[in-house]
């Protein structure tokens, strides 16, 4: 029953629970076709336009590079960027990005030169021949990566996929209102669309071939079929406006009825999606040879005065395209970069566009209405009817502001595409998806934090499991070596063992020594001379050798008889100590006097001989007394009441001798008391005076 009911709805679409409709607001800018914008003077390239790591850097400041050019390398998921035009690499630093925060990222910055001029460009036109690796791979180096939003690399995309897909949905949706850059794009470029999906068919080998589009875009769905009457395995299904129908898990239950399991993917259950305008771009690296260096950028909103869409070149700045389409900003003007229900406003108009940049909405201050305080929940469940994902947004809304991290992931918060239709119906105007895009922040730091800890503590026990074993290594080869000594310690021993023996033989026999008798010790003393010469280096050997080798008259010294000298040819003997030099302290003046001869002086008239006693002793002061500055004046004679006391301005004068003295050695003895008629006499005062 249940294959009839398929085979029955074979063309037919399925509905999804929730989804919202609100205003489409696309007929600002999907009459007009697609024009080129005038090239900016400058051009910021963020090294990062997708999810994953940032490539290599293989351009420095100064380069001349083309239209075309990598400026990065791409390995594994980094996804490699081009230069949108020819020109001069001025600076690589960070700079803001299309971000809410508009955080800093590295970018290279480019000065154009106005010439625009590509690289050689080598087209793929018989890509059937192509391997699926190698065509893979082109669509990795060239950069194309998923233009829906996700901003996912298509290369790791359509390897992940392998041969389990079964069906392949190209996502012509475009549900949120105001934009129409895949609608523009289908009107305009029906043809090369269709050539893209073809090549990713090629590479996929699926079972059938689906494009999904709402049928708000009837002349984009005209042109479709037109380019389709002669594809065949390529089906092209209209299904109703909804809001959120073009998100990945929606719009795969809308075509195929199948539903995306929790923390799941869409290639769990055989189903791989793409975006029109990626299709675009894989036709163009393949086929054109041309790398992802621009894409559709929808201009609306009341504050521009010619809305429509774009070629806009990655890295134009925002400002330069907003004052291409006539931007007249008013007071409190905002910027949205994407829609009105999933975008964010920008911080300021500097930031860059980049590969996920569909939208540029410049709002009036009327077409938003005026912004209404946040009030409390009241538990409505207006919210949860909206959800297009079966969640429960209030409870994670609670889980959400009181951080209880454990309980919204339980409750799959994972799963919230972020499309806004809760935040839209909600009457407390309450921003649900900012607290849901927090907590998603919060949970993937605390994740990233958690194997770090992992990892640090795998590499903390691989380290102590290697000292261990390094260290029961060690025992075991001490326990060996003790148990099973080398070869070489075997002869150590065996030697040792043996000069021991012969000691004790040599000690047990007694030595006899006759009276009178001289040792013979030549035999120790050749064992000493022997020791020495093994234990000296080989240039004292050699030497050795060379002495005990001369005759032994060379070796011995000639004595002669000594000849008795006399007493004048004998040679003085040196004094074995240096005589005795008196010196002055200081040092005696050089006298002036001339030398006359000396006369014979009577006694009486003769100097007194010097004494040999050493010179009379000198009173010195320490320290020495300070030089006096006061200005000698005639003395008054003052009446002694009226005499100033004299401070005591420097230390009391200490009389040292010089030489000192020698110390006395005598014992001193303790006094004896003597009796009165020993004590001598006291000297009475009128003999003192």
């Amino acid at each position: 029953m249940f294959k009839l009911f398929s085979a029955f709805r074979k063309d037919k679409v399925w509905d999804f629970n929730g989804g919202i409709h609100p205003p489409e607001m696309k007929s600002q800018s999907n009459g007009t076709p697609l024009r080129q914008v005038s090239l900016p003077q400058q051009f910021v390239i963020p090294l990062k336009q997708h999810i994953g790591a940032e490539g290599e850097l293989c351009v420095r400041p100064g380069d001349r590079v083309l239209r075309g050019q990598p400026l990065t390398r791409g390995w594994g998921r980094m996804l490699p960027v081009h230069a949108p035009t020819s020109g001069t690499v001025s600076a690589i630093a960070p700079h803001s990005t299309a971000h809410p925060s508009a955080l800093a990222e590295m970018s290279v910055i480019i000065d154009a030169d106005g010439e625009d001029r590509w690289i050689e460009r080598d087209g793929w036109s018989d890509y059937a021949n192509k391997t699926r690796e190698e065509l893979i791979e082109r669509i990795h180096q060239f950069g194309v990566a998923g233009l829906g939003g996700a901003g996912f690399p298509t290369g790791s995309k359509l390897r992940g996929g392998g041969d389990k897909i079964e069906t392949l949905i190209i996502n012509a949706a475009e549900c949120e209102p105001y934009i129409t850059a895949d609608d523009r794009l289908m009107q305009d470029c029906a043809a090369q669309i269709i050539a893209g999906i073809r090549i990713l068919a090629h590479i996929l080998q699926p079972r059938q071939v689906l494009i999904g589009i709402e049928d708000n875009k009837p002349q984009a769905i005209s042109m479709m079929r037109a380019v389709l009457a002669d594809a065949h395995g390529i089906e092209l299904r209209v299904i109703p406006t909804k809001y959120p129908s073009g998100g990945a898990k929606q719009l795969t239950q809308i075509l195929t009825g199948k539903q995306v399991p929790h923390g799941g993917r869409s290639s769990d259950i055989g189903v791989l999606m793409q975006n029109v305008g990626t299709a675009y771009a894989v036709k163009r690296a393949v086929i054109d040879g041309e790398p992802l260096t621009e894409r559709v950028v929808t201009l609306t909103g009341e504050a521009v005065t010619r809305p429509g869409n774009v070629w806009a070149r990655l890295g134009t700045p925002v400002r330069h395209l907003l004052e291409d389409a006539g931007f007249c900003p008013s007071a409190e003007q905002m910027v949205i970069m994407g829609g009105p229900l999933m975008g964010f406003t920008l911080p300021w108009l500097d930031v860059p566009v980049v590969k996920i940049t569909n939208c540029l909405l410049a709002p009036s201050a009327s077409e938003m209405g005026d912004p209404e305080e946040e009030k409390g929940c009241i538990r409505c469940s207006a919210c949860a009817d909206a959800c297009p994902a079966d969640l429960l947004p209030q409870q994670l809304y609670w889980f959400s502001k009181g951080q209880q991290h454990d309980k919204a992931t339980a409750h799959n918060l994972a799963d919230c595409i972020e499309c806004g239709a809760c935040a839209w119906v909600c009457p407390s105007n309450i921003p649900l998806v900012q607290y849901f895009r927090q907590e998603k922040a919060e949970i993937t730091a605390i994740r990233q934090e958690e194997k770090r800890a992992a990892e640090a503590k795998a590499r903390f026990e691989a380290r102590q499991a290697r000292l261990e074993r390094d260290k029961a290594a060690r025992l075991e080869r001490h326990k060996q070596s003790a148990v099973q000594p080398a070869a070489k310690d075997h002869a150590a021993i065996n030697a040792a063992l043996a000069r021991v023996r012969e000691k004790q033989r040599d000690a047990a026999q007694p030595i006899v020594v006759q009276a009178g008798a001289k040792p013979d010790n030549s035999e120790a003393i050749a064992a000493r001379e022997a020791r020495k010469a093994e234990a000296a280096p080989a240039s004292w050997r050699s030497r050795i050798s060379k002495r005990d080798s001369l005759p032994p008259r060379l070796l011995t010294r000639v004595k002669r008889p000594l000849k008795r000298l006399s007493p004048a040819r004998r040679p003085a003997r040196p004094s074995s100590r240096p005589p005795h030099r008196l010196t002055c302290s200081p040092p005696p003046k050089p006298s002036t006097r001339v030398k006359r001869p000396l006369k014979r002086l009577s006694p009486a008239r003769r100097p007194a001989k010097p004494s040999s006693r050493p010179p009379p002793h000198r009173l010195t002061y320490s320290p020495p007394p300070k030089p006096s500055t006061r200005v000698k004046r005639p003395l008054k004679r003052l009446s002694p009441a009226r005499r100033p006391a004299r401070p005591s301005s420097r230390p009391p004068h200490r009389l040292t001798c010089s030489p000192p003295p020698k110390p006395s050695t005598r014992v001193k003895r303790p006094l004896k008391r003597q009796s009165p008629a020993r004590r001598p006499a006291k000297p009475s005062s009128s003999n003192s005076r």
